[in-house]
């Protein structure tokens, strides 16, 4: 009773979050509404991704229920991104990322398919998954960048910080569950030229102090603190990545601090 309990948490967190990061898309209009959905396009994925290592360590249906939920955020800021009248980006270059796309979902479901079937992962296929996801998200960061010059969009360096911030901390998470649900992680991580995970998180470290840099309101002082205080609990267990740590542990406060960086956007967005 206790691990379904645990398991309906979580899953009700991830649906939170998610929930949270699309709402911070669609409330913004025009250019800036095309950046958050490329935004949340990328954290999306990696929350997938993070749930689909999870589940090939144990095939759990709420955990399959995230990584659903967590490719359907994905699908849903594509259209959002294909169907804008912006046009900060031209219909090659989404077409691109589409594509991109398209091959990530498909490897998903293969790979989902494997472990319902199976009841283990093929571990090429991971690899190849674990790959495209890195080579998506670095195409969706390029045009994410290509947006912010063609539509003059000027975001606050703070939020964009935050952004940058929050794609970090989901692609560590993805990466520190693999390391975690497998006796054979290296084998499928990522890319051999992906950052460390312990670099990655002394990167986190100063997006983070961008971020909290400056005056703000005493909702964003208190998102800010809760932000700081998730990290400085799990910071060790990514510097030291090759330690036991409590993978479930470390899974949650890296939620936590997703849900507060997409609560600091809003907070930040309203303020400017």
């Amino acid at each position: 009773m206790k691990d379904t309990n645990l398991r309906i948490r979580s899953l009700v967190a991830a649906l939170v979050l998610l929930a949270l990061i699309s709402m911070g898309a669609r409330a913004q209009g025009g250019a800036d509404g095309f950046l958050s959905d490329l935004h949340n396009f990328r954290v999306s994925n990696y929350i997938a991704l993070d749930a689909y290592y999870r589940f090939s360590g144990t095939g759990d249906t709420d955990t399959l229920n995230e990584i659903v939920q967590g490719i359907n955020s994905a699908n849903d800021s594509m259209n959002s991104i294909a169907g804008s009248s912006s046009g900060v980006l031209s219909a090659e270059q989404i077409e691109k990322l589409n594509q991109e796309f398209d091959k990530f979902k498909n490897l998903m479901r293969s790979n989902i398919n494997d472990v319902r079937n199976q009841g283990y992962p093929d571990l090429r296929l991971v690899s190849d998954m674990a790959n495209q996801a890195l080579t998506m998200n670095e195409k969706a960061t390029e045009l994410y960048q290509v947006a912010r010059e063609n539509s003059g969009t000027t975001t606050t360096p703070r939020v964009e910080a935050a952004r940058s911030a929050a794609v970090k901390m989901a692609q560590m998470m993805a990466k520190y569950s693999v390391r975690t649900n497998s006796s054979v992680s290296q084998t499928f991580q990522g890319s051999a030229t992906e950052t460390p995970l312990d670099e990655q998180a002394r990167e986190l470290d100063a997006l983070l102090e961008s971020v909290m840099q400056g005056q703000g309101s005493p909702e964003l002082s208190a998102a800010f603190n809760n932000i700081s205080s998730k990290w400085q609990f799990i910071r060790g267990s990514y510097i030291n990545y090759n330690e036991k740590n409590v993978g479930f542990v470390i899974d949650r406060y890296s939620k936590g601090i997703l849900k507060g960086l997409a609560n600091a956007i809003e907070l930040l967005q309203g303020n400017a």
